[in-house]
């Protein structure tokens, strides 16, 4: 983790995946996040198999939740809030993920937080926004997806749309567009000493991810189809084939020259006229010549040339690529074992900034005392904010 944030600190209120990702980014940049959790439940995802090797301990949370501390609070008591304002004089930026209307029944709407902490910037991830006739539905990642017309772009032409494997929406959508109003509003601040609300949609950042695409449809509506277009599966130099082991391959060559490139490479020189021929017998001639190889022998031939054509990895291939391992994508933490568990490390690279060690994340409620107490709380408040029982 670096410091580069130090001195910012978080109240996140979020649980699963995109505030768990937007926090979990600030704070291996060096923001101090302290996880506002239920003390019924607390992050679901914590609970969630699979488990690390030996303990109760869910892979998935220990994914999104590292350089984090926990609290467990009861936000739905009174004594819960009054301390929740109490650490909020304290703290810079507020994170929450709840479906649009939920903090305002907690007691917890920006006007109220405003009242405690002029200053304070407040950020809601929510599926559809805070406002619209959509924005009280319920909805995941593969919902947003839908909305936007970015599942229906996915898959072969003439078949279903097929779920992506990573959440987009969430992650594009919800947690990098968090993360970009957040820092924008904190440094606003800087200037203006205002606080910001700041409204994330994750369908609205997944539309926003696809300017490109209505800017097409908008003029040419007939080529944005499922497995027709440029880049979906609709042009022989832009696409996924297969090789003589049932294994798969890319081939990305967009531009003439990366295409002119590969055809030399392949020694077909008589199809480097014909990369936006729309003719079904160069698909088949490329369809063939990828079939003549293994994924294996296809990867060593394309090493030292420069055609825009990598091996279809599977995860666990992925995980030990040389490439990858040289750009530190992964990092090693310790269980409660002393088991190392590798996971995805900082994407973010500050070759000029000091690097310090990251920290496990916290087990459930790890620092309620330790916070609880540096706000002024004695032994029998904390007792009262923290041991109670799920209200209805």
């Amino acid at each position: 983790m670096y410091q580069l944030l130090k001195g910012v600190r978080i109240l996140d209120l979020t649980r699963l995946l995109p505030g768990g990702y937007a926090s979990q980014l600030l704070a291996d940049l060096g923001a101090e996040v302290l996880k506002v959790e239920d003390p019924w439940q607390g992050d679901y995802l914590r609970w969630m198999k699979p488990y690390l090797p030996g303990t109760k301990e869910s892979a998935l949370y220990w994914s999104l939740n590292r350089n984090k501390k926990s609290l467990k609070i009861n936000l739905k008591s009174k004594e819960g809030r009054e301390a929740f304002f109490r650490l909020l004089t304290k703290y810079d930026i507020v994170l929450e993920g709840f479906r649009p209307g939920v903090m305002k029944s907690l007691g917890l709407s920006y006007k109220e937080l405003q009242k405690v902490n002029p200053s304070v910037i407040l950020c809601s991830i929510s599926g559809y926004g805070q406002d619209g006739p959509y924005s009280q539905r319920s909805g995941h990642d593969i919902n947003y997806l839908a909305l936007s017309g970015a599942l229906g772009l996915t898959g072969q032409a003439g078949g279903a749309p097929v779920p992506l494997a990573v959440q987009v929406a969430d992650l594009g959508g919800g947690a990098l567009m968090a993360v970009t109003g957040i820092l924008s509003a904190y440094i606003a601040r800087q200037q203006t000493g205002r606080g910001q609300y700041i409204d994330v949609s994750m369908l609205d950042g997944v539309v926003s991810w696809m300017a490109m695409l209505y800017a097409q449809q908008g003029v040419e509506d007939s080529t944005v189809k499922r497995g027709k277009g440029m880049l979906n599966g609709g042009e022989v130099f832009y696409g996924i084939y297969e090789t003589q082991d049932a294994r798969f391959i890319s081939l990305g060559a967009l531009e003439p020259k990366f295409w002119q490139a590969f055809c030399q490479a392949i020694g077909r020189s008589d199809l480097a006229d014909k990369q936006f021929a729309h003719d079904p017998s160069v698909l088949n001639e490329v369809k063939k010549i990828f079939k003549s190889r293994t994924i294996a022998e296809w990867t060593a031939f394309f090493k030292d040339k420069d055609v825009c054509c990598e091996p279809i990895l599977e995860l666990s291939e992925a995980r030990e690529h040389p490439h990858l391992e040289a750009r530190r994508l992964f990092v090693s933490l310790s269980d409660v074992n002393g088991n190392s568990f590798k996971t995805v490390g900082n994407p973010l690279k500050f070759p000029e900034e000091e690097e310090f060690p990251d920290q496990n994340p916290p087990s459930f409620g790890e620092q309620t005392e330790e916070v609880l107490r540096e706000a002024k709380l004695t032994k029998e408040e904390i007792m009262s904010i923290t041991g109670g029982s799920k209200l209805t």
